[in-house]
C-alpha cells in the first residue's frame, strides 16, 4: 500500500473551501455563501441569509470570499449570482 494522499480536483477543493467559509459566516454573521459553479477560471457563488440586502455583501464577496479563494488559487476569480425570488 502506498502513502499517496487522495487527489481532489480544483473544483472539489474550492467547493470545500467555500463550505468552510460559509460555516464561519453562518456561525458569526448569520449569512451564508453557497458554491454554484466553476468553469475553470470563475467560481460562481450565491450569498444568502443575513448577506441578502446587506450593504457590506460586496465586501464579503470580494474581500473575504474571493480573497480567501485567491490565497490558494490565485488564477481564480469569484462572482455572485443573484438569488431568484421563489426559487
Amino acid at each position: 500500500m502506498g502513502d499517496q494522499a487522495p487527489q481532489f480536483s480544483t473544483e472539489e477543493q474550492i467547493r470545500a473551501l467555500i463550505e468552510q467559509l460559509s460555516a464561519y459566516i453562518e456561525t458569526y454573521h448569520g449569512g451564508s455563501v453557497d458554491f454554484v459553479a466553476f468553469d475553470g477560471k470563475v467560481v460562481q457563488v450565491r450569498l444568502g441569509g443575513a448577506c441578502l440586502g446587506c450593504p457590506l455583501s460586496p465586501v464579503t464577496l470580494k474581500g473575504w470570499v474571493e480573497g480567501t479563494v485567491r490565497q490558494f488559487f490565485p488564477e481564480v476569480t469569484v462572482e455572485a449570482v443573484e438569488v431568484t425570488p421563489g426559487a
